[in-house]
């Protein structure tokens, strides 16, 4: 008994402390019981810790609804309270009075304007007594008072949606075309391109007619010096990536970060048809280690996806979840719904989490150490992907093996030598005010994470990567896995296209180093896929059949080139192929790495599928199904919370 009375004693001294919008607002709930003394103590040692209000930590905390804490703090503050009235028929706003102001402004300092009667302005507030609020209004209305009536976070977001849907949507969708047209894929080829796609062309034609042996076996060597190069370059970013690395200093930076200091961190979730997934990700993103009162998480759906959309809200998610709703319009990508959140976010960094990841707790501290000890033109780091349900079939192991040697050599390599980085689609994390200068993500391009990665380097920013992981749901399904593969391929063609529309300005503007860099890891990468059937199919012909005509082609040292691409530069691909794996030591993955040609094959289908819908449906979106696998993520959960 004593000790509960000491106890609430502890909790009333403590509540005097805080400012007195809180003070009294705390007091009332306390009154009303509710919250619980238990709950209430958590609260304020969080409080004490982070400077932050209690009406962040109680509702990101899910202790306290933040309606009534909207409507304990209006009481507190003697003004009107009106989250209760929105949506009703008693509730009256001046839409066109609205539209004068920034939404930018409205979203970032949490209020919205009402009317205007005569000298007074009245005002939907979160906080009715920030310091800001008065000078926003006056900026659109000389003069003004105002009459602040509390509402909360939602109500803002969703009046902010509704009224400006229109001039958000159309920068969504139209921003980078329109201000960096040369940077956008809204345009597939350019008039240049296909003449020079003609030229090409033409001249195979002529030397076919001319002398036939001759142009096949100079396109028998072009194609296979192709091959060599762009396998023996990734080989030098696998050797570059294996340098010595001392992450201590880096650590010992993470560990240091004052979670006071912290800035909000947003995190925006595109979800679409996809209502299996919403209790994993919300169990997910609930467990990282960061202060839950600056997380700012945008659930992003499409206003048609009614079975999400009633999924999440039956999830019923703590404060620090919102819900936005993207407006119906082409073309349907996840680019789009990104760049839609975008006018949302409240966080000075962003990153994006697909519906079915499983960051690292730590994640989102070490993308903060590294910006703060990046330098200025740091945009973006990358953190790894990885599979947990590697062991279901064969593809999720081959899915798992590339993903490995992607992430945690490919890309590290690239890091080391300081060349540009082609993004994965998830858990790359940016600077937010420098992501909006960029321009965004392209919704025009269907692999917008690689596209946006080249274009930062191209446009002066430098992108890194952190030794962090998120686990995803690898494809499990053939068909599945074939959309989402053509996807990817047909982006890294047109991202490939967009970059060369002016591959002299492009040179002169980053340097030959980049440049080749550039070319051959996304050139290089879709060349691979496209020339292997042909390479195969061409090579088993001549040796099963030994038809004469093809002997001339394979005569003298095209022979040793042609045979030489073959068995080392396959050879080699496959041991490459190895080196995640070692690093994370699954073992168990090693014999995969051999049957790796078939699973290139399975490319070959895949890029020529990319080939024939970027003349046909650039724009298409192929949609992969998540919430497939039978694994169960519940121990991933406890493993991704208490990782290094």
């Amino acid at each position: 008994m004593t000790r509960a009375l000491n106890l609430y004693k502890w909790i009333l001294d403590a509540v005097d402390t805080l400012p007195a919008d809180d003070k009294e607002t705390v007091y009332q709930l306390l009154d009303q019981e509710s919250i619980s003394p238990a709950h209430l103590e958590e609260a304020l040692t969080i409080h004490k810790q982070h400077r932050t209000s209690m009406r962040d930590i109680l509702g990101a905390m899910g202790y306290v609804n933040p309606k009534d804490y909207a409507a304990e703090l209006a009481q507190a503050n003697k003004i009107g309270y009106i989250s209760d009235l929105i949506d009703s028929e008693f509730f009256d706003y001046d839409a066109d009075f609205v539209r004068q102001f920034n939404p930018a402004d409205l979203i970032h300092h949490l209020f919205c304007p009402l009317r205007q009667v005569g000298d007074t302005v009245v005002v939907l507030a979160v906080n009715p007594n920030a310091v800001m609020l008065t000078d926003l209004v006056q900026k659109i209305v000389p003069g003004a008072e105002v009459l602040a009536m509390v509402g909360t976070e939602i109500n803002v977001t969703r009046m902010v949606n509704n009224l400006f849907q229109k001039p958000l949507l159309h920068h969504a969708v139209n921003h980078l075309k329109e201000s960096r047209p040369n940077e956008s894929a809204s345009r597939v080829f350019t008039y240049p391109q296909i003449a020079v796609a003609i030229t090409l062309t033409g001249v195979f034609v002529l030397g076919m007619l001319v002398n036939t042996s001759g142009t096949l076996a100079a396109l028998v060597v072009i194609i296979s010096a192709i091959y060599l190069v762009s396998i023996f370059y990734k080989l030098a970013l696998s050797l570059a990536s294996e340098s010595k690395r001392d992450d201590s200093i880096f650590m010992d930076q993470v560990r240091a970060l004052d979670d006071a200091e912290l800035p909000i961190y947003s995190i925006l979730v595109p979800v679409y048809k996809e209502p299996e997934v919403v209790p994993r990700l919300l169990k997910a993103l609930s467990r990282i280690d960061y202060p839950r009162e600056k997380l700012d998480v945008l659930l992003l759906m499409e206003e048609d996806d009614f079975e999400t959309i009633a999924k999440a809200k039956e999830a019923a998610p703590p404060s620090f979840f919102r819900f936005i709703l993207v407006p119906e319009s082409l073309p349907r990508t996840k680019p789009k719904a990104c760049n839609y959140g975008l006018n949302f976010c409240r966080g000075t960094y962003v990153t994006i989490y697909d519906a079915e990841d499983i960051p690292e707790a730590d994640q989102l501290k070490k993308a903060v150490a590294a910006f703060e000890s990046g330098g200025d033109n740091l945009i973006c780091v990358q953190a790894a992907l990885n599979y947990f349900n590697a062991g279901e079939n064969y593809l999720t192991r081959m899915f798992t093996l590339e993903y490995t040697y992607w992430f945690d050599a490919l890309l590290p390599g690239l890091d080391r030598l300081k060349l540009p980085i082609p993004l994965g689609g998830t858990s790359n994390h940016f600077r937010l005010d420098k992501l909006q200068q960029l321009g965004a993500w392209d919704p025009f391009n269907v692999t917008e994470d690689a596209d946006l990665g080249i274009r930062a380097s191209c446009n002066g920013y430098t992108v890194g990567v952190i030794r962090s992981t998120t686990y995803e749901e690898a494809n499990k399904a053939y068909k599945n896995w074939l959309r989402q593969r053509s996807r990817w391929i047909k982006g890294y063609m047109q991202t490939w296209l967009v970059h060369n529309r002016n591959p002299l300005i492009l040179l002169r503007k980053v340097g030959l180093k980049d440049w080749l860099s550039y070319n051959l890891f996304i050139g290089g990468t879709v060349a691979i896929f496209l020339i292997n059937p042909l390479m195969w199919v061409f090579f088993a012909l001549w040796m099963v059949f030994q038809p004469v005509w093809m002997n001339e082609v394979f005569a003298g040292w095209v022979w040793y080139v042609a045979f030489f691409s073959l068995i080392v530069g396959n050879g080699t691909a496959i041991l490459l192929n190895m080196i995640g794996i070692f690093k994370r030591r699954n073992d168990k993955l090693i014999g995969y790495a051999l049957t790796n040609p078939f699973y290139w094959s399975m490319h070959s289908i895949a890029s020529y599928i990319a080939l024939w819908q970027l003349i046909t449906k650039p724009f298409y979106w192929e949609k992969t199904d998540h919430g497939l696998t039978s694994v169960n993520t519940d121990n991933l959960f406890d493993e991704a919370a208490t990782a290094p």
